[in-house]
Parts: structure tokens; C-alpha cells; sequence
């Protein structure tokens, strides 16, 4: 079959772009032409726009309204910080569709490519603000009569908390009762398609799970490093989270290292210090597993990889990106207890060692469950 898989924008996120990498690989394997289709962000926006742009969400989470914290800054800087994710999209994640940056072009761009059937996902898809056009991930471009299958796959909503306004949730509940066949990644995700939707789903696995860290080794060749051994993997940096990092370190004598920008991409510094937002080659970013003795991290991602390649790690709750991704990944596993904060600190032994052998058959099963939804998806 021919198969597009819609995700979101492919950018800096080493998750998606690899949650990407990962479902187009499974699907080749299992004999389908995938060809990612890419929607992405039109937006054009300056320093003094992103001025104007904080006052207003200022001024709205004053007045007790939920906002979303989401600044898209000129293109040519984001593909000037992209540079090497972008080198690994061009060599891994191929065929990829013409650029899309509207609905008209994304429905012009799926005429052409005659596809059978398109799945959507993975990674946060249903999360509002983090696609360019939410329906569109409900596949609203499609006419009524189109015998393209409609196919969701570890969808993911991002947490618990419902974002959707309700014009947007009657209208998303409209179009997901058309697909053919829904899946979600985390278990709180299937009874807010129900609750919402009126929707039934399944929960699969995140589709980096579907691959093996051999698959995952053959991407970094020969670019692996002698860096470190306590590999910290932190997306949002707090005083707090460093003291953790460093009673860690202290406690269990491992050197901290990282693979992420010398400086965070927030607009004041892609308008001064850009060359240092500059984000490290994907390969480096895995290889970090490899190498790494242990693992701390608030990524969801950075979790799975930690899984995927048997390391040791702990978990700081990353509440602004949504806990249940978190609750929901470590409860598979049995893994809970990975889940740290500050004031546990004290009470936890950073030498616990993990039941690999367990963990490891348990996502053998959770590979073929899902697996055999793609399967009987599209029959």
C-alpha cells in the first residue's frame, strides 16, 4: 500500500523526528511505500513580534486564561539552528511530500500522491498549538467520498487536561468518527476520545518502540563519543532540576554530560547569540544512550530511548509538558518508581538496579499488539 504518514513539523525535536524515522521504517519493513507528508508552519514573525506576541499572553493568563507558550520565530533562523536535523531528515526520513503550509496545498499534495491510506501520528498531534491547523490532523482536507483509509497511531493529546475549544472538539468529533481505525499512546488518551469524542481507541506503542536499539546504532555509525556517563537529557532547565543533576552525579560518582544547544532557542537569543542554539546532529543525541551509564531526564522521549537502550535512568516530572505521557509510559513497564522530585531525593537508592529481562519481554508484547493494529488497520 501506499501510505503517508502525517506528523507534525519536523524541526528540533529529536522525539518526533524520530518517532517519524521510526513508524516509516516499521511500515517499509512490513512491505508499504511511506512517505511522510509534510505539513509545516507559515510564519514569518520579528524581535519585535515576539515583544508583542509575550505582552498579549501576559495580559491573558492575567486575566485567568490558559495559553499556550508557543513563539515561532523567521524561518531562515529556525533551518539556521535546524542545520543538522535537518541533514538527518534528507538522509533518514525519505520520501517525504512537498512542504505544505496550508489546507489547500495539503489537500492539492495528497491528490497527487494517489496514497490508500494515511496514518496520523505519532507524538503530540492532538495537542492545540503544537500543529499548524488542528483539524487537519482529523484529516479534514479529505472529501467525504475518499477511499483513502483514515488511520490514527499512537495519537497523543499531551496530557490530561482538555485544550480543545468546543467548536473545535464538536468539529474534531465529527471528523475522527469517519477513521477507519484510532489508536492513542497514553491510557488517559482513550477515555478522552470517548469523553469528547464519543470514540473508541486503543493504546499503542510510541513508534520508536516498534525498532531495537540495533536499528538505532546502525544511525549513529561511528559518531559515538567519549563524553561523560551520566547523560542528563533536560528540555526545560530550572535551578531545581540542576541540583538534582548534581546530588545525582555526586551520589551515584558519574560525570554529567549533555547533547542539546549551548543556549535554549528562546527569540532573545536567536536575535543575538543564534550560533550558539545551533542543535547537535540527531546521531549525537542517540549515541548519548549509548555511551551513557545512566540517564536523568524531564523528556518523555528521552524516557523511551533510556528503555529502548536497557540504561538506567529517573525521571524528573516535567508538568508543563503534560505528566500523563510520563504516567502513562512508566506504568507499562512497572517502572513507576523511576519517577523522582526534589524532596525524594533522600528517600531513593540511585543504585536500584532495573528487570530488564521483564521490561524487555513486556515491550515484545506491547510490539506485536501494536503492530497487529497497523496491520488489521489497513486491510
Amino acid at each position: 500500500m501506499r501510505i503517508g504518514i502525517l506528523t507534525q513539523p519536523l524541526y528540533c525535536n529529536y522525539g518526533g523526528l524520530l518517532q517519524c524515522y521510526a513508524l516509516q521504517h516499521t511500515l517499509q519493513r512490513m512491505g508499504h511505500e511511506a512517505i511522510v507528508v509534510r505539513r509545516e508552519w507559515n510564519r514569518q514573525y520579528s524581535f519585535k513580534g515576539a515583544c508583542i506576541y509575550y505582552v498579549k499572553h501576559i495580559v491573558k493568563m492575567l486575566m485567568g486564561k490558559r495559553e499556550s507558550w508557543h513563539y515561532y520565530v523567521a524561518q531562515e533562523k529556525r533551518d539556521y539552528i535546524a542545520q543538522n536535523t535537518y541533514k538527518f531528515i534528507n538522509k533518514h526520513i525519505i520520501p517525504y511530500s512537498n512542504y505544505c503550509y496550508s489546507t489547500e496545498e495539503l489537500r492539492n499534495e495528497v491528490e497527487r500522491l494517489q496514497l490508500d491510506a494515511i496514518i496520523v501520528g505519532s507524538d503530540q498531534v492532538w495537542r492545540p498549538h503544537y500543529s499548524p491547523c488542528q483539524p487537519n490532523y482529523f484529516l479534514d482536507f479529505l472529501p467525504l467520498d475518499s477511499r483513502i483509509k483514515r488511520i490514527s497511531y499512537a495519537a497523543s493529546f499531551g496530557g490530561d487536561d482538555w485544550l480543545f475549544s468546543p467548536e473545535l472538539t464538536a468539529q474534531c468529533s465529527k471528523l475522527l468518527k469517519r477513521f477507519d481505525a484510532v489508536s492513542v499512546r497514553e491510557q488517559s488518551a482513550i477515555g478522552l476520545c470517548k469523553k469528547y469524542f464519543n470514540v473508541d481507541a486503543v493504546q499503542v506503542l510510541d513508534p520508536t518502540m516498534l525498532l531495537e536499539s540495533v536499528d538505532y546504532k546502525v544511525i549513529i555509525g561511528s559518531c559515538s563519543k567519549d563524553r561523560g556517563s551520566l547523560f542528563c537529557y533536560i528540555l526545560d532547565r530550572t535551578d531545581e532540576k540542576n541540583n538534582i543533576i548534581k546530588k545525582i552525579a555526586e551520589r551515584v560518582g558519574k560525570k554529567p554530560f549533555e547533547s542539546m544547544p549551548e543556549l535554549s532557542d528562546e527569540v532573545y537569543n536567536l536575535y543575538g547569540k543564534i550560533d550558539k542554539c545551533i542543535y547537535p546532529p540527531v546521531e549525537d543525541w542517540v549515541s548519548a544512550f549509548m555511551e551513557a551509564d545512566m540517564v536523568v531526564t524531564d523528556s518523555f522521549h528521552g524516557t523511551v530511548f533510556s528503555i529502548i537502550f536497557n540504561k538506567p535512568f529517573w525521571v524528573v516530572g516535567n508538568e508543563s509538558r503534560g505528566m500523563a505521557r510520563f504516567q502513562s509510559l512508566l506504568s507499562m513497564y512497572g517502572l513507576e518508581d523511576r519517577l523522582i522530585t526534589a524532596k525524594s531525593l533522600q528517600e531513593i537508592d540511585f543504585n536500584t538496579a532495573i528487570k530488564w529481562d521483564s521490561v524487555n519481554e513486556k515491550r515484545r508484547m506491547l510490539q506485536v499488539k501494536s503492530k497487529e493494529f497497523i496491520t488489521k488497520a489497513l486491510l
